[in-house]
């Protein structure tokens, strides 16, 4: 691509060749753009300001000096506006309407979700789709799934590039990079995600679910987490269909790549294996935003009412837990209390329980993990003590040297049990090994001292026979004479 600029010093393109991102019209740069592609391929539908607060969340503390806090949040968004305005320029993005709030909302175009899928690394029939109410006015319930995904992730400012900001800024800066960890990153998180109960994941069939955000962070223990968000406008009843579908969705099987059935969402993601024979289905998380007239509270009541047939576990009274066997985990929150505790606060609702948790506890199963963990510790126990008194035993069998007393070693003991091969069998099995080399040498001695007066002994014979020959010798000869 070749460039020139106006009079004015405007950016001008000429011509656009295949190849990485260049700066266009607006004036952003190729990290902006990719920003911006990866935000959008991930939530699908973003406000400038939602864009920032996930790529550049040190932007956040900036321009806290404009007058007003519309002319801040505008400075702060202008340059991810302009990336924005550049992909749209060049059909990778489109406009999306704006928000019950007024704020331009924006949304990629097939090759932008192509383009996007590259940035992610992710293949193109990973993506999801589009949210059901994407360019409808308002778009409150995708703006809610963005929402709910920052405040899981609770991007954390570089504070070198909030050094020289007001000290008010600095200090809301470092508190944010003092607050709990979030959990995963935007590559951490899907939204609009078909989970098929016939047909396949590109082309699911009619009545299949459809996730509003897949969470996949198994090194901040979150292996696999569906997650839906409503906006108290939706009946409980509806809501409670959906885990008709999950349900329905988690019992399919298919046979994967080695050959083997499981179930299909296995084939696709990873988590752990089904323990002690306890087939439990990944936890689905309930955030609830009160926008509409119905109470974010009777929702969560009523939906685990209605779902209590998913949910509700069998009690395990020699361990002392719930068994959750073929059972969906369901946790819910609000957006207001996800944004003040994170997912480390006590902010999750576990359906069935009588307090609220941190999320991983939430999502999991203590009692059992305690009642497994005494288990295991009673069998390492057990294999500890059959050990000491298989070794006992085999102490007591320990044969002893029948010279010196010694017990034989392993290595001994070992040498003269039975073998078919005789160059091999010990000449001394009841000996150690000392005591048999000794007696070894003392017999090879013997042996020695056998042969050297064997030899003596022959020697000294034929020394008189030749002295008996000579003897009878010369008496011939004085008989002769």
């Amino acid at each position: 691509m070749t460039e020139n600029r106006s009079p004015a010093g405007e950016l001008l393109e000429v011509c656009d060749e295949p190849g990485p991102l260049r700066p266009r019209e607006a004036g952003s740069s190729n990290d902006l753009r990719a920003d911006v592609l990866r935000v959008l391929g991930v939530l699908k539908v973003a406000t400038a300001d939602q864009i920032q607060r996930l790529s550049s969340p040190h932007l956040t503390y900036r321009h806290t000096l404009k007058p007003t806090a519309a002319k801040q949040k505008e400075a702060r968004n202008a340059s991810h506006r302009a990336a924005v305005n550049d992909l749209r320029r060049h059909g990778l993005a489109v406009d999306g309407g704006r928000t019950r709030g007024g704020e331009e909302t924006r949304l990629l175009t097939k090759d932008g979700l192509a383009a996007a899928a590259i940035e992610l690394d992710r293949e193109i029939e990973e993506m999801g789709g589009m949210p059901k109410s994407a360019g409808r006015s308002g778009a409150s319930h995708p703006m809610t799934v963005n929402e709910t995904v920052i405040a899981l992730i609770r991007p954390k400012p570089n504070l070198d590039l909030v050094a020289g900001e007001p000290a008010e800024a600095v200090a809301a800066a470092r508190a944010a990079v003092d607050a709990p960890d979030g959990i995963g990153t935007l590559t951490s998180y899907a939204t609009e995600v078909a989970l098929p109960v016939k047909g396949t994941w590109k082309n699911p069939a009619i009545g299949s679910a459809r996730a509003d955000v897949v969470l996949t962070a198994p090194e901040a223990g979150v292996p696999l987490l569906f997650i839906e968000v409503d906006n108290c406008t939706e009946e409980a009843v509806l809501i409670a269909r959906k885990f008709d579908k999950y349900a329905q969705f988690f019992q399919r099987q298919e046979k994967d790549t080695d050959g083997i059935e499981k179930p299909l969402w296995r084939t696709r993601w990873s988590a752990p294996p089904c323990d002690e024979y306890e087939r439990v289905h990944p936890p689905v998380l309930l955030v609830f935003h009160q926008v509409g007239q119905r109470s974010a509270k009777s929702q969560m009541a009523r939906v685990a009412d209605l779902t209590r047939h998913h949910w509700q576990g069998r009690w395990h009274p020699e361990g002392g837990y719930h068994s959750y066997d073929r059972c969906i985990p369901i946790v819910a929150t609000t957006l207001e209390e996800l944004r003040e505790h994170g997912s480390t606060g006590p902010a999750f609702w576990r359906f069935g329980r009588d307090h609220r948790q941190p999320l991983l506890d939430a999502i999991g199963n203590a009692r059992r993990d305690a009642y497994l963990a005494r288990r295991r510790q009673a069998a390492r126990e057990e294999e500890r003590r059959r050990a000491e008194r298989e070794a006992a035993q085999r102490e007591a069998r320990r044969p002893v040297c029948a010279d010196c007393g010694r017990k034989f070693t392993d290595d001994r003991w070992e040498a003269i049990g039975y073998t078919r091969d005789w160059s091999k069998r010990q000449s001394h099995p009841h000996l150690c090994e000392d005591c048999q080399d000794r007696a070894v040498a003392a017999e090879q001695q013997a042996e020695a001292d056998e042969r050297e007066r064997q030899e003596q002994e022959r020697l000294r014979q034929e020394a008189e026979e030749q002295a008996a020959a000579q003897k009878a010798g010369g008496w011939l000869s004085r008989f002769r004479a």
